[in-house]
């Protein structure tokens, strides 16, 4: 048995930016991975970036590849009706921006800070454990190689995702989950191929949405809307480049092709769970909150979760204060409601709903982009939930 004060479950992009936060503010931390280092470090995951992300990790010390390698976007396009339009970000909102750099190479720079700083990660551990959470001596169990091991500690910060273990820790009564599932979902692509656009588009169509995204000037990530009960199987690459140019199509527009490296089928859901924090145990990130991929805020409303709990940890273990810590909850929903609702308005906005039999939902879809593209106030609105709104204070 040994003790530290803030005991971490997940090694993704919260866990790790947590446990940094910390060891920069003096707070030793140990971080519990279930998975390999070499999973966690090729997962591809988001890669959009809000500008409070990036200056984050520039204030934080981890920012010098993001800065060198991270491909920074002042706009981005709607296609619909035939149409695009081009949203300019920087301009409507004083300069703010957003820089395309994958989540795992996000992962990747944090994972090197901790371990070149002498930070604790244990990858491959099993049977993780919370006991005590709602007493002064919390504790997490697990086996590491064949060793039971079981660490005593003040706090036990919970990011280890939608399917973690954190969250079922707290007791079901003490909890509200609002969840909603939406009837379809994105079949996506990392393919070999440049991007066909300098920025990322979003197209409406009647036949669905497609997204046009990249990771790097030479891979693209691209994403056609699909019925939620449909799998790879129904995606042969020959019907997933079909859809994804007749929904893009515009006059003297070419959809760049080439090798799909991966693909997937991600589903659509709105979850966020109530309170985010119970006794020593603070929820972060996935495990607390989902939200649809359409207004590219997962990692980012992570982060945003665990720079506010780094301050309030930091605060009590400096000065005893408390406050910080027990409205850590509070004033994170806050935050997650807002982005729950710019992500619900861009999902309901450019996605086709099946039951939308008469076709009213597709008119009302037409008149908001309309509204849209014809109005500075409406552009300002969501560019400004786009790059990221500013951080409220403790």
């Amino acid at each position: 048995m040994t003790k530290v004060p803030v005991v971490i479950v997940g090694a993704g992009p919260a866990g790790l930016m947590l446990s940094h936060l910390l060891a920069r503010g003096g707070i030793d931390s140990v971080v519990l991975e279930d998975r390999s280092r070499e999973h966690v470090l090729q997962r591809v995951r988001a890669g959009v970036l809000e500008q409070n992300t990036v200056d984050l990790m520039i204030e934080a010390g981890v920012g010098g590849r993001l800065q060198r390698e991270g491909l920074v976007h002042h706009g981005i396009e709607i296609r619909f009706d035939g149409t695009a339009h081009r949203i300019p970000l920087s301009d409507l909102t004083g300069g703010r921006a957003i820089t395309i750099y994958g989540q795992q190479e996000v992962v990747k720079d944090l994972v090197d800070a901790r371990l070149q700083a002498g930070g604790v990660i244990h990858f491959d551990v099993e049977g993780v454990a919370l006991s005590g959470i709602d007493t002064d001596s919390p504790s997490v169990a697990f086996s590491r190689a064949s060793e039971r091991v079981e660490i005593r500690c003040e706090y036990i910060a919970g990011c280890d995702g939608f399917h973690g273990i954190s969250r079922h820790a707290i007791p079901g009564a003490a909890v509200k989950v609002y969840e909603r599932t939406y009837p379809f979902s994105w079949a996506g692509a990392l393919v070999a191929v440049p991007p066909s656009s300098p920025e990322l588009i979003y197209v409406h169509h009647e036949s669905g949405f497609a997204l046009h995204s990249l990771r790097t000037p030479e891979i693209s990530r691209l994403y056609v809307q699909c019925d939620a009960h449909e799998t790879l199987d129904d995606w042969p690459d020959s019907r997933f480049w079909d859809e994804l140019d007749r929904r893009s199509a515009m006059p003297g527009w070419t959809t760049r092709t080439g090798a799909i490296l991966e693909k997937a089928i991600a589903p659509m859901r709105s979850f966020v769970t109530e309170p985010m924090q119970w006794g020593r145990l603070f929820l972060a990130g996935d495990a607390a909150h989902i939200v649809p991929p359409a207004g590219a805020k997962g990692l980012n409303l992570a982060v945003s979760d665990v720079r506010r709990l780094a301050r309030a940890l930091i605060e009590r273990f400096r000065s005893g204060r408390t406050l910080p810590l027990d409205r850590y909850s509070d004033m994170c929903l806050r935050r997650v409601w807002r982005v729950q609702s710019f992500s619900y308005w861009m999902t309901t906005m450019l996605h086709r709903f099946p039951d939308d039999a008469d076709g009213l939902l597709h008119r009302l879809q037409l008149g908001q982009l309309r509204q849209l593209v014809s109005s500075t106030a409406a552009q300002t609105a969501l560019a400004e939930n786009y790059v990221g709104l500013p951080e409220e204070p403790d």
